[in-house]
């Protein structure tokens, strides 16, 4: 059984658009937080965002496990295409919330298209977070390379650690690593040998070596 407390329902309606998710509080003191979303087909119960919040919560992190507001909105379905502003405000409100909560650093994470309105947010105002986590980043739709989403890259100026498959679709690592050249701030990159672009969280399947390695990779990069 986790030692950890348990996770509470959060809701901040002190802000427009709202932040609702799932808080996982640290066994001891907090000292930085953590806030995750989640990509454009899922939502903050994605059994990823879970893996990750427990496990960065053991390691003394409270995180915040949040749905953007066009999940709030509608339960199934993927955003769209004017969703994406919104969707951004609703993550910088999420992270000043939790900047009200822990004194410390606050970081910013999220999968697939979560994480590419995360780094896009930055771009913008990179006093938003302290650092990103991506996972999964969707560089391009699958099949179509040339349509790359990198405009916003040579703005970023936080620390960034990218998670990908080395059978993403939506981005090899190859293509991330020249991708991420364009980025001028400390970046770092970890390849998931064989997963795909829900890194092996899929359905029942788990890779349970891979939270504690994104973990010790983040703390390597942005602490």
């Amino acid at each position: 059984m986790s030692s950890l407390s348990p996770y509470e329902v959060f809701t901040d309606v002190s802000s427009d658009p709202l932040v609702r998710g799932f808080l996982r509080h640290p066994t001891g003191t907090a000292q930085d937080s953590l806030v995750l979303t989640h990509g454009a087909g899922g939502n903050a119960r994605s059994s990823l965002l879970v893996a990750l919040a427990e496990e960065f919560a053991k390691n003394g992190f409270t995180v915040l496990r949040c749905d953007l507001p066009f999940r709030q909105d509608r339960t199934f379905g993927p955003p769209r295409p004017g969703n994406a502003a919104r969707d951004r405000e609703g993550l910088r409100n999420a992270v000043r919330a939790m900047r009200r909560i822990v004194p410390g650093k606050a970081f910013l994470g999220g999968q697939s298209y979560g994480g590419r309105q995360a780094s896009m947010l930055c771009a913008e105002d990179p006093s938003v977070a302290d650092g990103l986590l991506l996972l999964s980043y969707p560089l391009h739709p699958p099949g179509k390379p040339e349509q790359l989403r990198t405009q916003h890259l040579p703005n970023l100026r936080n620390p960034v650690l990218v998670v990908q498959g080395t059978h993403d679709p939506f981005g090899s690592i190859p293509e991330i690593q020249s991708a991420m050249k364009l980025i001028p701030a400390k970046m770092s990159l970890l390849p998931v040998d064989g997963a795909g672009h829900d890194l092996g969280f899929k359905g029942k399947s788990r890779r349970e070596e891979l939270p504690p390695r994104v973990v010790e990779e983040f703390r390597k990069l942005l602490l």
